[in-house]
């Protein structure tokens, strides 16, 4: 038989509950503020106490409210709140199961895609995504199933608000954690992210794939190719992140790729870069400057990415000098129509000069000593004090590196005190270089 005090609190429940049956959208908008305001912060048992082991009554109210009106967006963000304390709450793995045994994941998910919906209540989604992911591997793989890579990714793609998206990040995160079924396809959706259209969703994607590409340790066919694509972004976070990605990438298999598209970005196609021009000085609404070509700035952020990956391993250094770097970086040397060009294609030969005694020996006689001695004072500033007649030499350069170390027997490991083993692609690779050099010289 009850107590007179728990009949009292069970007489509460149900005045309560009733309240809220009967109340309208404004008057369930109060409800909704105070609960907020009661239980922030509450643990299950202490839920319970407050709704007299109810708490579940309150809650499936809720996940029906939610349902019907997610679409017109009624005190929506009230409402996911309101959820999400009974969600997030110490010892709440019943109110959880409850929760998606109505299809709230779905819910959520939807939620998403709405073009009408507040940024604010997609924000509040992804809260709730992130209380049901960090609950354990089986409801990061009910997110999964339920297409929920796709919808949050377009999502952070779409997103206007760079909190929101950070948001999205922490989720995207978790899904990659502790999530072997489904980890793969995370991973994949941050690759198709990065031809996106916004520089915040770009850079959080680079960033959360340099966590999902250690723990998949794998590659994907398109990561190499999207990321050579960044260095043109306008937005120098994204490129730094690209850079950054690349450290990580060159331990795995698309090692010889990436340094052979890095190169080759150094020397865009002449035809290429002649059409940009020529729309861009035809087009009297474009501003008249040829340094916003988005050719320069991959070639600017490819010499820069060249000289990061060189500094930290030396054997990367080693490669690209079988790959021509040190003709393609003073080809761009040679680039007066983009000064970035110049500045970080010269520190990048700056260091190579100082490393191998072999690049100092080509650049000194392809230069001249004049010329070499200005690059030797300053390298930063070179591209400021030398004539047109000088960047001719630079850009028409004909250094051939590998040439003489082939024709002199080196071999990585005699080229300095580091040693590796020989990558075969790069030796089929370099015999393809000679060929063609050779051919073009008859």
């Amino acid at each position: 038989m009850t107590s007179i005090k728990e009949q009292a609190a069970i007489s509460r429940l149900l005045s309560f509950l009733q309240e809220w049956d009967n109340a309208g959208k404004v008057a369930r908008s109060h409800i909704l503020n105070n609960f907020i305001e009661t239980n922030q912060g509450k643990t299950a048992p202490e839920l319970e106490q407050e709704f007299s082991q109810g708490g579940s009554l309150f809650l499936v109210r809720l996940t029906t409210f939610l349902r019907i009106t997610y679409m017109t967006g009624a005190c929506l963000e009230k409402l996911l709140r309101s959820i999400g304390i009974f969600l997030s709450a110490v010892s709440s793995n019943r109110y959880l199961i409850e929760f998606l045994e109505v299809g709230g994941v779905l819910t959520l998910l939807e939620i998403l895609g709405l073009e009408k919906t507040k940024e604010e209540d997609k924000k509040e989604a992804i809260k709730l995504l992130q209380v049901i992911a960090n609950s354990g591997r089986k409801y990061k793989e009910l997110i999964c199933e339920s297409y929920g890579v796709r919808s949050i990714a377009e999502f952070l793609a779409k997103s206007k608000s760079e909190e929101t998206q950070e948001e999205v990040q922490i989720l995207l995160d978790s899904l990659v954690h502790g999530n072997p079924k489904y980890q793969n396809q995370v991973y994949k959706g941050l690759i198709a992210l990065l031809p996106c259209a916004s520089p915040k969703a770009q850079q959080l994607s680079l960033q959360t794939l340099r966590t999902a590409q250690s723990i998949c340790g794998t590659t994907h066919p398109n990561s190499m190719r999207c990321i050579l694509t960044l260095l043109c972004n306008y937005y120098l976070c994204v490129q730094t992140e690209s850079i950054e990605l690349m450290k990580d990438l060159v331990n795995y298999d698309v090692r010889l790729p990436l340094l052979k598209g890095l190169v080759a970005l150094l020397t865009p196609p002449v035809e290429e870069t002649s059409r940009l021009q020529s729309k861009i000085l035809n087009d009297s609404s474009a501003l008249q400057l040829t340094a916003h070509l988005p050719m320069f700035l991959q070639q600017a952020a490819a010499a820069k990415a060249i000289g990061v990956l060189a500094r930290s391993h030396l054997s990367i250094a080693e490669e690209m000098l079988h790959l021509r770097v040190v003709h393609s970086l003073m080809a761009a040397m040679g680039n007066t129509d983009h000064s970035n060009s110049q500045r970080q294609a010269n520190l990048t030969l700056e260091y190579l000069v100082q490393v191998f005694p072999v690049v100092e020996e080509h650049v000194r006689r392809s230069m001249g000593e004049e010329l070499y001695q200005l690059f030797l004072s300053n390298a930063e500033d070179l591209y400021m004090k030398i004539d047109s007649i000088q960047a001719d030499i630079l850009a028409a350069n004909k250094v051939n590196v590998t040439r003489t170390l082939q024709l002199c027997g080196r071999t990585y490991s005699s080229m300095s005190s580091f040693t590796f083993p020989v990558d075969p692609g790069l030796l089929a690779y370099i015999t393809h270089l000679e060929k063609e050099d050779m051919e073009s010289k008859e």
